[in-house]
């Protein structure tokens, strides 16, 4: 039995060049497994790299929302701080459809109305939905980023039908949250930045305990501002939850175990 973080960038340059030390403190902290999220198919096929040489990490192969029209963002003289190849979107998800069989789940996949101005919109959405689509065909559970278009990321994936779906690190309202919750099929994961967070906190407050997940999004959303963040920042998360439900950590484990089976149809 042991924890999972649900979303992870393995693949960061601020974490790649210590990747066997990451994976041993993750270990050592009682996380046994890591889904490493790819982003793009250059960064995608680097996730099967690791996952190849660390039984512990399982790929989630996807196209982040930005990168679904990072052209279409250039020509409009827009900056954005990807490093390393760009592609476009029709070679993004020819990608995925050619590799979703190895995958643990195909994400990040989403909305951004953050990076992306409205007039790419359309666009985007129109990504997302053949995305989804691999997934569904596949067979596979699907791992969402939204920022500021929380609500219609939850009205496509509503209206094609996903129901093993993972909400990464949930910027939305509250009140929000606790809609999707509702709906089946629909769990969010929460990152190691939950105590120094008051929407999280709510969250593993109020949300069904059976509809939640840890992440640490690492390098991103440390627990800690003055370091970045690990896979084994999941254990905080975890000892943070048994704090907030007044139950024991290993209540906690086997909880988070159970969830992470229903939505990736395996054990952690």
């Amino acid at each position: 039995m042991g924890l999972a973080d649900v979303h992870a960038h393995l693949t960061h340059t601020r974490l790649a060049g210590g990747l066997h030390g990451v994976v041993a403190r993750a270990r050592a902290a009682g996380v046994t497994t890591i889904v490493a999220n790819g982003l793009n198919p250059a960064d995608n096929e680097a996730v099967l790299a690791v996952a190849r040489v660390e039984p512990a990490v399982r790929p989630a192969l996807g196209l982040y929302p930005v990168d679904a029209v990072l052209p279409e963002l250039r020509a409009l003289g827009r900056e954005y701080p990807r490093d390393g190849d760009e592609a476009t979107a029709e070679e993004g998800l020819d990608w995925l459809r050619r590799h979703a069989g190895q995958a643990l789940a195909i994400g990040e996949i989403g909305l951004d109305g953050h990076w992306v101005p409205e007039e790419l919109w359309p666009r985007q959405e129109a990504v997302f939905r053949a995305a989804v689509a691999i997934a569904l065909d596949a067979g596979k559970p699907i791992i969402i980023h939204t920022r500021k278009r929380e609500r219609r990321a939850f009205e496509i994936v509503r209206e094609l039908g996903a129901t093993r779906v993972c909400w990464h690190c949930f910027g939305g309202k509250v009140s929000l949250a606790r809609q999707i919750a509702a709906e089946p099929g629909q769990w969010l994961s929460i990152p190691a930045n939950a105590r120094r967070s008051e929407s999280f906190t709510r969250m593993l407050e109020t949300l069904p305990r059976d509809r939640l997940l840890f992440e640490t999004d690492c390098p991103y959303l440390s627990p800690d501002r003055s370091r970045q963040s690990e896979p084994a920042d999941v254990a905080g998360t975890a000892a943070y939850a048994a704090e907030i439900w007044r139950v024991p950590v290993a209540e906690v484990t086997a909880r988070a175990e159970e969830t992470f089976a229903a939505l990736f149809g395996e054990t952690s």
